[in-house]
């Protein structure tokens, strides 16, 4: 791999890489666990940021709320994912946390990167095929408020995962279901992520990996695999060389 305009594809995650919507499922996750953890377990650690960064970025959503249980010695049972978001299993959580979600992006909209917009547009005009790639079940609903749904030849969300029984991100089955779909070499093939896992994910897969800092740390996103970290997708446009 040269620079990431020599890729077969480019492969997105979605929120916090494309969509600033990592910020609103911090807020969602937070209002979740401030309210809840005090509840089951008053004697534990208050949940902060630090949590969404370590315990729940770039997971699937079920896998979130188990990570913040566990760190914090609370044991519910997993429940259905039908839950209701009333019930006090691991699902019903989740759908409580989703229901906040997506109350905030049909209130306040969905604000793209402009850097990140800029990119995708240079690669459309190069030709390079792109997907997204979210652990989120709400990508496609995310995608089509921001405007940006026909931008992308195939989209692996967590919707396609449950229903195809994919394992969610640190595995790489999400990019390799992805990869397999176009029709492109995971080798020549590019993945940008801004999550711990969602790297870990793309170097598990064999895929060359951009790493974009929105919070994670450079050193922990290269720790995970990142080849390059960058903290603004528009510095690749502006230096493409830096895609090396």
């Amino acid at each position: 791999m040269t620079r990431v305009f020599d890729a077969q594809a480019v492969l997105f995650d979605l929120d916090g890489v494309l969509t600033d919507t990592a910020a609103v499922h911090r807020r969602a996750w937070s209002a979740l666990f401030t309210e809840f953890l005090p509840r089951v377990a008053p004697e534990a650690a208050p949940y902060t940021d630090a949590d969404y960064f370590e315990l729940v970025d770039g997971k699937p959503r079920a896998a979130g709320v188990r990570s913040v249980l566990v760190s914090r010695g609370v044991r519910v049972p997993d429940g259905e994912s039908e839950d209701p978001p009333d019930a006090q299993t691991v699902y019903g959580l989740g759908n409580r946390k989703n229901i906040c979600f997506t109350e905030i992006i049909r209130g306040d909209g969905v604000e793209v990167f402009e850097g990140s917009l800029r990119l995708v547009d240079e690669l459309a005009a190069a030709g390079i095929p792109m997907a997204v790639v979210s652990s989120s079940r709400n990508a496609v609903l995310v995608l089509g408020t921001a405007g940006l749904l026909d931008r992308f030849a195939v989209v692996v969300d967590g919707v396609l995962a449950q229903d195809e029984r994919l394992a969610g991100k640190p595995a790489p089955d999400m990019f390799l279901t992805a990869a397999r779909v176009l029709g492109v070499d995971p080798a020549r093939t590019v993945v940008i992520e801004d999550a711990v896992s969602g790297v870990e994910a793309g170097h598990r897969g064999g895929f060359w990996v951009i790493g974009v800092d929105r919070g994670s740390g450079p050193s922990a996103l290269r720790a995970a695999g990142a080849d390059i970290v960058v903290s603004d997708l528009a510095e690749l446009v502006e230096d493409p060389r830096r895609g090396s």
